[in-house]
């Protein structure tokens, strides 16, 4: 006769006595608690439940929960069940790990099982709120090992009687004793208030919150970036603007994102060249070196630059774009400088660490890059502003003063012409007058060069565009005072020194007066003068110059003398040709041209 081993059954409560049938078929296990229990199930199988009804009246609900015990303790999640107090009565495996627990602590609340985190809310009283109105409230806990917590709480309603599974019952149908007991413990009040016990899910959101944080200090710390105040537009120069800039960015990349060697470069649209802006523990010779924006033989920085598109480099060794900023890199990542779908430049950062960037490094760094890219752009318009708000002012300065000095000049070479071989002490102060009122000049010219820079874009991207015209000497000799004003407006922004005539002999005098030849790079000549015709004013300057650099203006094609057809029998060029009234880029072009052509 084979020996059957008793059924356990787990009793829960005060000690109950079974009878004689009761014992005879099961093994009875007592504890007094549901922590007890559930570490029951935990360590044992049972064939039963049985549950005091005056220790514990909980329902359906509560029976499932205790035997799902194994299954809650391997969820991912945080699980546990509060009574009315917000006491664990009960908390699964990945809780307790979170709560750096092994076991649960008797009688503790969940705050101090979490150690008292700060709750942050919405909802700074999730418990009472789900007590109070037996609905589901939620809340964001953070603790002090900076971890985040999603916390849920749902009450637990009485809806009923624990399921009653089918017991043993004799051959002829009888209901056994323990079916009775277990009716009789589980039976619910019908006027039951509020709920009792809570369950609550907790979600370690850590690393989203301190994602979102990130976020958010990164665009705040693109905001601060163009956010120039205007004490400090009014008090700093370019240069010292764009310096802080750079530092600010700097700051940025290394003391939030986390980056140790940056490079940002901006592109030269006009060259395709990549400049250099700002490097922090790149190699001084890989900072220096010419990169373009060409997708191959330039890097990673040269194809994003031309690409317009983003790019990870897990492991240098073999990446084919890869070309190495630091000796020790193992990884970098590279994004493009986007404002308006315009590719302003690159930022490059590098790791000493094979595969070191994730997804979301490439996601920080491209929001800051929109915002580099729009502080760039904003600092340009500002530089812009702030030079066209000086142009004007010198403009205006140097209006009301350009003609009186050349009337100062033209005074003064006409006088020394009376003296020249008599007096040479008048003529020494009348030369010492002209190169004063020169003087005058330049200094206001170079006044407004400094406020007023050609190209208002950072230092290390001013264009070459027109380098030939600075600091070459032109003569306008014109009756008409608009002329000659515009030639001063013109020609002065781009490094000219311009100096004008109103007649022939006057322009004569200026050429003698100022050393003869060379004392000129180009003479423009209006084609009838109120003394001489253009072309006579340019036979006469050849007596004094070996080759006369001579540009004729006219309007409309008029030119009764034919002035025109025989100073180019005498030598001019054929591109020497004005019309007024001359637009910019034609008179720049021209000027240019005669340049050219005495330079060979």
């Amino acid at each position: 006769m084979s020996v059957v081993a008793a059924q356990k059954i787990l009793c829960v409560g005060k000690p109950l006595r079974p009878t004689d049938v009761f014992a005879n078929r099961f093994e009875l296990v007592h504890v007094d608690s549901l922590p007890a229990a559930l570490d029951q199930l935990s360590e044992q199988r049972f064939s039963g439940l049985w549950i005091e009804p005056d220790n514990l009246p909980e329902t359906g609900q509560l029976a499932g929960l205790m035997l799902s015990n194994t299954m809650l303790s391997d969820m991912p999640e945080g699980v546990a069940l509060l009574d009315e107090h917000h006491r664990v009565l009960w908390a699964n495996r990945r809780l307790l790990e979170w709560c750096r627990q092994s076991k649960l602590t008797p009688g503790a609340s969940f705050y101090e099982l979490l150690g008292n985190p700060e709750i942050m809310g919405p909802d700074f009283c999730p418990f009472h709120t789900a007590m109070a109105t037996g609905m589901e409230a939620s809340s964001t806990l953070h603790d002090a090992e900076n971890r985040y917590f999603q916390v849920h709480a749902a009450p637990i309603s009485t809806m009923g009687p624990l399921a009653d599974p089918t017991d043993d019952e004799e051959a002829d149908g009888g209901q056994s004793d323990l079916g009775a007991s277990r009716t009789e413990a589980t039976a619910v009040d019908a006027n039951a208030g509020l709920p009792q016990h809570l369950i609550v899910t907790v979600g370690e959101i850590t690393e989203e919150i301190l994602q979102q944080q990130k976020l958010a200090a990164i665009h705040k710390a693109g905001r601060d970036l163009a956010d120039l105040r205007p004490t400090e537009i009014f008090m700093m120069e370019v240069d010292e603007r764009i310096e802080l800039l750079k530092e600010n960015i700097r700051h940025y990349l290394s003391d939030l994102l986390n980056f140790e060697v940056i490079e940002i470069r901006l592109l030269e649209h006009a060259t395709g060249n990549l400049v250099p802006l700002l490097s922090v523990g790149i190699d001084q010779d890989a900072a220096d070196r010419k990169l373009f924006a060409q997708p191959r033989g330039n890097g990673i920085t040269g194809y994003v630059a031309a690409s317009g598109m983003s790019y990870i480099c897990q492991d240098v060794v073999n990446d084919p774009l890869f070309i190495p900023g630091v000796a020790s890199s193992k990884s970098s990542l590279t994004v493009p400088l986007v404002l308006h779908d315009q590719i302003l430049g690159t930022i490059n950062v590098e790791s000493f660490e094979v595969e070191a960037f994730r997804d979301s490094d490439l996601q920080f760094l491209e929001i800051f890059a929109r915002d580099v890219a729009f502080a760039l752009n904003t600092l340009e318009l500002l530089v812009a502003q702030k030079a066209n708000t000086a142009q004007q002012s010198c403009d205006a300065i140097h209006s009301a003063v350009a003609l009186p000095v050349d009337e100062i000049l033209n005074d003064a070479v006409n006088v020394m012409e009376g003296y020249i071989g008599h007096q040479g002490e008048i003529v020494d102060r009348l030369r010492r007058i002209l190169q004063n009122a020169r003087d005058i000049k330049q200094t206001i010219q170079q006044i407004g060069q400094r406020m007023t820079p050609l190209e208002a874009v950072p230092v290390g991207l001013q264009s070459s565009q027109h380098a030939l015209l600075s600091g070459k000497r032109i003569l306008v000799v014109d009756e008409d005072s608009s002329v000659r004003d515009d030639a001063h407006r013109l020609l002065e922004r781009y490094g000219c020194i311009v100096e004008t005539a109103h007649e022939g002999k006057e322009a004569v005098m200026m050429v003698r007066g100022s050393g003869g030849a060379g004392s000129y790079d180009v003479i423009i000549s209006d084609i009838r003068l109120p003394d001489f015709s253009g072309y006579q004013l340019m036979c006469r300057l050849g007596e004094l110059m070996e080759r006369v650099p001579m540009v004729l203006m006219t309007g409309f094609g008029y030119d009764p003398g034919h002035s025109i057809v025989k100073a180019r029998q005498a030598g001019l060029h054929p591109k020497a040709i004005l019309f007024k009234p001359f637009r910019l880029d034609q008179l720049i072009e021209v000027v240019e041209t005669i340049l050219e052509v005495n330079r060979k």
